[in-house]
């Protein structure tokens, strides 16, 4: 069994409603990581921004930046990760695409939709949890305001890694912070969170704070504000080594979210 993840996060502005100027900003960053990684993280909305606008931009499952992000996978040998502005009949959707190599794509919908920018109004909200094995790690995949919720992403599938894709605010962020480290501790598992930089169409400032954290809430990598690309490798030997050896997650409740 594979033990260990070498994963990338993309930390990047980026340009409102402009999928093709994304996707060639974005494209230029993953073409530049020398390494072998395994799974490369985009920000939440990564071909858009986060828009309340999205039948201006909205793209389906056969468009052009699924299409990219296949290839991508494929080129780099990689699972790339990032939600996007999906429309599906009259619906739309923030859904984040997890893209195998081999092309496969495991998608989730975001079920906590941001009511304070009216994000309720404009998208459908996603009912289903995801949880999915690659390379020898259990993954469950979530998206921004979702981190307010502790008891949808409870920990309850034994999984080994939170990933977060997110475009958190400024004034904001030492939620985002404390969050992060408070779901690592509760679940007893990596996190993975990454979040835009730069400003958006409506004057909102995003101040990155991409980061991984493991299993006892520990800081393994911050990236601040800096715009980059920043890999970290994780290993799950310690993790389980630790779960054994203080079983918290034996005394943990049983939460049923409808």
């Amino acid at each position: 069994m594979e033990t260990q993840l070498n994963i990338a996060l993309v930390q990047t502005p980026l340009v409102w409603q402009d999928c093709e100027a994304n996707r060639n900003l974005l494209e230029e960053k993953i073409n530049a990581i020398a390494e072998p990684v395994d799974i490369i993280v985009l920000p939440e909305m990564f071909s858009t921004g986060f828009t309340m606008t999205p039948n201006e931009c909205a793209e389906t499952m056969n468009g052009k930046s699924v299409k990219w992000m296949k290839r991508l996978a494929s080129e780099k040998n990689s699972a790339i990760v990032g939600s996007l502005v999906i429309k599906s009949g009259v619906k739309c959707y923030n859904r984040l695409l997890f893209v195998r190599p081999t092309g496969e794509i495991e998608t989730y919908d975001k079920r906590h939709l941001f009511t304070l920018a009216g994000e309720d109004k404009v998208y459908t909200s996603g009912r289903k949890k995801l949880v999915l094995d690659y390379k020898g790690f259990k993954i469950c995949p979530l998206i921004c305001y979702d981190l307010r919720f502790p008891a949808f992403s409870r920990n309850v599938e034994d999984y080994d890694l939170l990933i977060y894709v997110a475009n958190w605010p400024l004034p904001r962020i030492a939620a985002w912070d404390a969050l992060l480290k408070a779901r690592a501790i509760e679940n007893m598992c990596y996190v993975v969170g990454v979040n835009r930089v730069g400003e958006d169409w409506n004057k909102h400032q995003y101040p990155g704070h991409s980061q991984v954290l493991d299993y006892l809430g520990e800081t393994l990598l911050s990236a601040w504000e800096n715009e980059g690309v920043f890999i970290i490798g994780i290993d799950k030997r310690p993790m389980l080594e630790t779960r054994e050896k203080l079983a918290f997650l034996n005394d943990r409740d049983n939460i049923k979210v409808s």
